[in-house]
């Protein structure tokens, strides 16, 4: 499977199936959520939410590749990512473009 953010992929003509998407909501445990806390009052990369951040990226794509997949594609472009706190320690992420399949 081809992924791409751009809306082509050179030489290769396309027919679009339509778009497809990926999902996920994630947190931290308490006890990770509250050291990170404490790492806002001297400052530096908050890892524990870095690693969740791209654990979630991935199964989000995971899942958009996986319903590309099931339409018969060959590759997705014009992929976007988006993200949005759901309550504090959690965050929505999805992955989503457009399924095509190579003529």
């Amino acid at each position: 499977m081809i992924l791409v953010n751009t809306d082509y992929i050179t030489g290769k003509e396309l027919e679009m199936l339509g778009l497809v998407k990926g999902s996920t909501i994630q947190s931290k445990n308490v006890g990770r959520d509250i050291t990170q806390g404490l790492k806002t009052l001297v400052g530096g990369e908050l890892t524990a939410y870095n690693e969740m951040m791209n654990e979630a990226r991935a199964l989000a794509t995971k899942r958009m590749v996986d319903e590309a997949t099931s339409l018969g594609a060959d590759a997705v472009v014009n992929i976007r990512y988006a993200s949005s706190a759901i309550m504090q320690g959690a965050a929505e992420v999805i992955a989503y473009g457009t399924a095509v399949r190579f003529r």
